[in-house]
């Protein structure tokens, strides 16, 4: 039969069973180990006669160095070209990943000291693809040989992007002479993929603060990479624009602030993955309402800080909308039926349709104010229906799988009466000065005249008003004796003059 036509169960049958796994190539870090078969039938049998598997997946110690600087410095005592040098790997490079590539330290001599690099050392510095007998193989996140695991947005390996979220956005810096520095963002413990970009005059600070505590203020003169609490942070500068990126995670609390030395604004431009750091965790059930003869009993939920372990009130686990409180969850227990003893009366099994508890509200407290909006609460307590229809208060956690109501509401959220002031009646006299009068009341937010109103504020009734028509005769042209009537009344006129309470 041709090659073509052969079954696989032919194929397989031409080769002997694998071989056991060799030793690990490398202690740490990820290294291959390999396994062999022979051909039964001499050298006609499809298929390789090895293959390969990850292994020692463990991260390496910080101070074991890196595998293809190991491989690089063990030529330091072997002399090139009758000269001994110090040998630095070199990296990434395109055309031939899995040959041992060194430049001579100081020098700009780089040699190929060897074709192959050791099994399991990485293809390069970006990725887990390692090379293995001088191929570069594909290695998943899950450190699998031929895996095509990757990492989610969050850092989580085949990971659905759950356990992270996008925060993005931009903040104008306003200036002022009293405020040189303003908080832009605060960018979380384990946050990833960090890019801050500031347009304008000012300049990035960042501010760090450790989980135990400890804080640190950094600000960048010049461009570079710096470490800042185990995290490498990228500065880059020009003239009217700086950029922070960090691919994270981010070793500490980072406040990302903006310094101003100059009059202009700037804008600062932020995006990165923050972790959800508060998750919701179910609780143990709690005891069975039973000893005997049929119970049921709950669980609750509670809110966990992930970074410290421990549990926090529920309003931290509210603050993430992705976050959805579980239900708690209800089963049976102790369902033997009881021992009957003289004189006692057996307990009745469990029954599936008997009321479960609930909450039962007592009446709102009178409103804390009588308009303008005030607030009243009212209690609640747990409440079990007995087989006989008996209405017993129980143990609040009893009543944990139901929603507990509102023990607080808002109340007379209406306007609270106020002054409200009629037209203005006529002057009381034809000229000169005089007085007028107007009506002031009390009215509420349905337009009725009622009290209550504050008499300290009320309106004033009455004011002084002018008419702009002269009370006296004119002069005539020619000059005449002056009556006594006009003398007064011209006498008067130059007088400063009261106006009575009273209109004349």
């Amino acid at each position: 039969t041709s090659r073509i036509t052969r079954s696989d169960e032919d194929k397989e049958g031409s080769w002997d069973a694998w071989g056991a796994w060799s030793d690990c190539s490398r202690t740490c870090g990820g290294g291959a180990s390999y396994s062999l078969r022979r051909c039964l039938n001499g050298r006609n049998c499809e298929g390789r006669n090895i293959r390969y598997k990850t292994c020692s997946s463990n991260d390496c110690p910080s101070d074991v160095g890196d595998f293809r600087a190991q491989q690089c410095s063990a030529y330091n005592d072997v002399k090139y070209q009758g000269q001994l040098y110090e040998w630095m790997p070199v990296y990434n490079d395109p055309t031939a990943p899995c040959a041992l590539k060194c430049q001579a330290l100081g020098k700009n001599l780089i040699v190929e000291l060897a074709p192959k690099v050791l099994d399991g050392t990485r293809c390069n510095i970006e990725s887990l693809d390692m090379c293995i007998s001088g191929i570069c193989q594909a290695v998943g996140c899950d450190r699998q040989l031929g895996s095509n695991a990757k990492e989610d947005n969050c850092g989580i390996c085949a990971g659905d992007g759950s356990t992270c979220r996008l925060v993005r956005g931009q903040a104008k810096a306003h200036v002022s002479p009293e405020k040189r520095e303003e908080t832009v963002i605060a960018v979380p413990h384990g946050s990833r993929s960090v890019r801050i970009t500031l347009k304008g005059p000012a300049h990035l600070v960042i501010e760090s603060k450790t989980l135990q505590g400890d804080k640190g203020e950094h600000s960048f003169s010049a461009p570079g990479t710096f470490v800042i609490e185990n995290t490498t942070v990228e500065f880059q500068k020009n003239t009217d624009r700086e950029i922070i990126k960090i691919q994270g995670p981010v070793g500490a609390d980072f406040i990302i602030k903006t310094r101003y030395s100059g009059s202009k604004e700037s804008v600062v431009q932020f995006f990165f993955y923050q972790p959800i750091s508060h998750q919701w965790r179910q609780t143990e059930f709690f005891p069975c309402t039973v000893t005997c003869g049929g119970g049921y009993q709950l669980n609750s939920a509670e809110c966990l800080d992930i970074r410290l372990k421990r549990v926090v009130p529920d309003h931290y686990c509210h603050y993430y909308p992705e976050n959805k409180k579980p239900k708690p969850k209800l089963k049976e227990c102790n369902m033997d039926p009881c021992p009957s003893s003289d004189g006692f009366k057996e307990i009745m099994p469990y029954d599936h349709f008997q009321p479960l508890p609930r909450w039962e509200h007592n009446p709102w407290t009178a409103c804390s104010v009588s308009c303008g909006g005030g607030i009243q609460r009212r209690s609640f307590v747990c409440v079990e229906e007995t087989i006989h229809g008996e209405i017993l208060q129980v143990e609040e956690w009893k009543c944990m799988y139901a929603p507990k109501p509102k023990v607080i509401q808002t109340c007379n959220l209406f306007d609270c009466p106020k002054w409200v002031a009629m037209e203005w009646s006529q002057c009381t006299v034809t000229c000169g000065r005089g007085l007028r009068y107007r009506v002031v009341l009390c009215i509420d937010h349905r337009g009725q005249h009622v009290g209550g109103c504050n008499p300290q504020l009320k309106l004033h009734i009455k004011e002084e008003c002018i008419v702009p028509i002269p009370c006296y005769k004119p002069k005539e042209k020619n000059p005449v004796e002056a009556k006594l009537p006009w003398f007064k009344q011209a006498h008067e006129m130059e007088e400063t003059r009261t106006v009575s309470e009273e209109p004349t």
